[in-house]
């Protein structure tokens, strides 16, 4: 199977994560992944929160990198295309498999999810949690002098807002 990678550079800085995120969401449209559809939000929430890990708990740069699965791109064309309302363009790429994220730091302390328990207040501890939750598989290995933490994603992945596929029409329903 192909694969395309793209990476980047994070500063040790936590302003870095917003940059990461805006980042993704850019790869992600540039690979023809609608920014709605919710593989979209569940890769930008899961980035989101292994570059944090890595730059608050390290205090060191990182680099994130994006692994796209590419499909057989013949005869591939576009929606419009297929429909007769397009001039039949060429799909740049197809995913055929998951997204793999992964995030390298300097640390070589392992990722240990935490439980944020019974603390609703608690303003962290709930990263790894959701990462594997929203997940199909994670984990990490040395590398180098550091870790690199990965993850991976299938193109039909729950929705980062588990409310958001609740139909609170039939709910409301006597």
């Amino acid at each position: 199977m192909q694969v395309l990678q793209v990476q980047l550079a994070v500063q040790a800085d936590p302003a870095e994560v917003g940059r990461a995120r805006r980042w993704v969401r850019s790869r992600l449209l540039n690979h023809g992944v609608d920014p709605d559809a919710p593989i979209a939000e569940t890769v930008v929430l899961v980035v989101s929160e292994l570059v944090t890990n890595a730059v608050v708990h390290t205090g060191c740069p990182a680099v994130l990198r994006l692994c796209f699965p590419l499909g057989d791109l013949r005869g591939a064309v576009s929606d419009a295309a297929a429909d007769g309302a397009g001039g039949g363009a060429v799909r740049q790429s197809a995913t055929v498999g998951p997204l793999r994220v992964e995030v390298a730091d300097a640390s070589q302390v392992a990722p240990a999810p935490r439980h944020a328990g019974a603390d609703v207040d608690a303003t962290n501890g709930r990263g790894l949690e959701l990462v594997e939750l929203l997940c199909d598989r994670w984990g990490w290995y040395p590398d180098g002098t550091g870790k690199r933490v990965w993850c991976e994603i299938s193109p039909d992945a729950r929705p980062a807002d588990p409310l958001a596929t609740v139909d609170w029409v039939a709910l409301a329903q006597p």
